[in-house]
């Protein structure tokens, strides 16, 4: 008899299952959510296989037949927490830390933060054969904890919502594969910027102010940029200490005129200004049509620099643009690395895949980001354009905050939302 109901027990459980499943996967059709499809393989392992004690936390009943040591229950606790944070980290939210100073007054060195895979929706792992919880190298090591002989191509699923301008996103650093070749794309540097420009938007940037659409972008709420200054100052320089208390954090004194160059926003450069011992303190901004050769695209065709930059227009899926020998060096990278194809410069002709060519389009959206340190910040002005399949998603709130300097807890910044 107790055969009996333990076999309709069994026999019930897996009608429920599999209606839910069948349910479940509707649900995730309709809102294109792929990345919920693995729920019912947890409940599956659960209910039915029992191959991770999903509940390692409560002791199990005693069974003669079937006693785990406590060595099998550190196991399972240790491969369940793995998993767990393995599918989390992958498809919903990650831990990120501000390591430098780009973002500076908006994040700050030492903020952690937790970003959002969903926001745009998450990437299928490049490398789906890889060491749990660790990004492309061993921690104090250069030894890469990825394989490369299984390689899945780009696919985003069904997100939230797109990236949208003055968005903090993070994403893998573009031009990272210039010193990492072995690297696919979602194994490259993480790096986090502002989005101030979306695809289709044109960007400008006059003396430090920057235009998308030829309309000028006014600071919003919980955005502050800083910029450098030269400070001059009388008689003695200033009290590192006082910096530190105004929040000045960077720059440099030069001892022969007593001037010192410092990043300033808008509030403590006013505090600067009322130092007694302050002469003078002056905007330094690279003059117009100063060629930079560090500047994107890095070519003596645009006379640009970080201070003096575009017209640009970012690329867009779909958009046809007309190439030539003097824009190509705009798209090349473009062409050759992120839509991966082969490109050819001979004389004033251009050939793509063995097809001479006076326009492109493109096959991806790509993205202009800034950091808010405008003076400190190696950003889209070096390095161009960010693929879509170099994002990895929207920086959401500040969960933890360090103060190297102070060594002390920034306890006003915990849990702040990211703006």
């Amino acid at each position: 008899m107790n055969y009996l109901k333990k076999i309709f027990k069994q026999k019930f459980k897996l009608i429920i299952f599999i209606i839910f499943t069948i349910l479940w996967s509707l649900f995730v059709f309709l809102i294109e959510g792929e990345w919920l499809y693995f729920v019912p393989l947890i409940l599956a392992d659960v209910i039915f296989w029992e191959t991770i004690t999903w509940q390692f936390w409560k002791k199990r009943k005693k069974k003669k037949e079937k006693r785990k040591s406590e060595i099998r229950n550190w196991f399972d606790a240790i491969l369940f927490a793995v998993i767990a944070a393995t599918i989390l980290r992958t498809f919903l939210i990650e831990a990120y830390t501000i390591p430098t100073s780009s973002m500076e007054k908006s994040l700050l060195v030492g903020d952690f933060l937790f970003v959002s895979k969903i926001s745009y929706g998450p990437r299928i792992p490049n490398t789906p054969i890889a060491f749990p919880l660790v990004h492309h190298s061993f921690p104090g090591t250069n030894k890469q904890a990825f394989s490369k002989i299984i390689q899945w191509p780009y696919y985003r699923m069904k997100g939230l919502g797109k990236v949208k301008r003055n968005d903090c996103v993070v994403f893998n650093y573009p031009t990272d594969d210039l010193v990492y070749p072995e690297r696919p794309v979602d194994k490259k540097e993480n790096y986090i910027k502002r989005c101030v420009g979306i695809p289709g938007d044109t960007i400008q940037i006059i003396n430090t102010q920057l235009y998308i659409n030829n309309n000028k972008q006014e600071i919003t709420d919980g955005v502050i940029n800083q910029f450098q200054y030269r400070v001059n100052t009388v008689n003695s320089g200033l009290n590192p200490k006082v910096l530190l208390k105004y929040d000045i954090t960077e720059g440099r004194y030069d001892p022969s005129n007593g001037n010192y160059e410092l990043n300033l926003n808008k509030k403590n450069k006013k505090s600067v200004e009322n130092f007694a011992n302050v002469k003078s303190i002056k905007a330094i901004i690279q003059p117009e049509n100063k060629y930079d050769p560090n500047t994107f695209p890095n070519s003596n065709n645009y006379n640009w620099n970080m201070d003096n930059f575009g017209p640009l227009i970012v690329p867009k899926k779909g958009q046809t643009t007309i190439i030539n020998k003097k824009n190509i060096n705009l798209y090349k990278r473009i062409i050759e690395v992120y839509e991966k194809n082969n490109l050819e410069i001979i004389g004033d002709t251009i050939i793509i895949n063995g097809v001479k060519k006076n326009n492109y389009t493109f096959k991806m959206d790509y993205f202009f980001m800034m950091g808010d340190n405008r003076h400190n910040s190696l950003d889209s002005r070096f390095w161009g354009f960010v693929p879509e399949d170099h994002i990895v998603g929207k920086a959401l709130f500040i969960w933890m905050s360090w103060d190297k300097n102070n060594k002390k807890i920034r306890w006003n910044r915990l849990f702040n939302g990211i703006k």
